[in-house]
């Protein structure tokens, strides 16, 4: 039988200061700002870029082209998506989405969030898919996830 076996690795990360990583993890390409914690079996891709004091939670991935702002929580188990499958089938390395996260965003657990920009000062609840863009802070849960109340 044959197979490949790729360890899990840290490659070409741009660290900022005081950030805690636990493995094991998969990071490659990305930027992660001042007191940035990253929890175990996470992955984070290439082009993606994680503002200080922010904390990514075991269990999520983070895809390319994902940019978090300064304050974030992503819990655990969640999973950006950096492609709308829009013709039912891979867009192509090419036409991958990008997806912008705000300044003080919490994301509870086993949430998805599909290519969109989350402006700041939001909390999305658990298990909730974010299809659209969210422009007004407040609360919101879901699938898909919508409006319920302001702070």
């Amino acid at each position: 039988m044959m197979f490949t076996l790729r360890n899990s690795s840290i490659k070409d990360v741009k660290f900022g200061k005081k950030v805690t990583v636990v493995d094991p993890v998969n990071l490659y390409g990305c930027r992660l700002g001042d007191n940035v914690f990253i929890g175990p079996f996470v992955e984070i891709q290439k082009n993606v870029i994680i503002k200080k004091n922010s904390r990514i939670q075991s269990h999520s991935f983070i895809c390319e082209k994902v940019n978090i702002g300064k304050n974030c929580f992503i819990g655990h188990g969640v999973m950006f998506i950096n492609d709308k499958f829009q013709k039912g089938e891979p867009s192509g390395r090419n036409k991958i989405k990008m997806t912008i996260v705000g300044n003080n965003v919490s994301i509870g657990s086993n949430s998805s969030i599909l290519p969109v920009s989350i402006c700041g000062n939001v909390v999305i609840g658990a298990g909730s898919v974010v299809s659209k863009n969210i422009t007004k802070s407040g609360v919101y849960t879901g699938n898909p996830a919508r409006f319920v109340r302001k702070f």
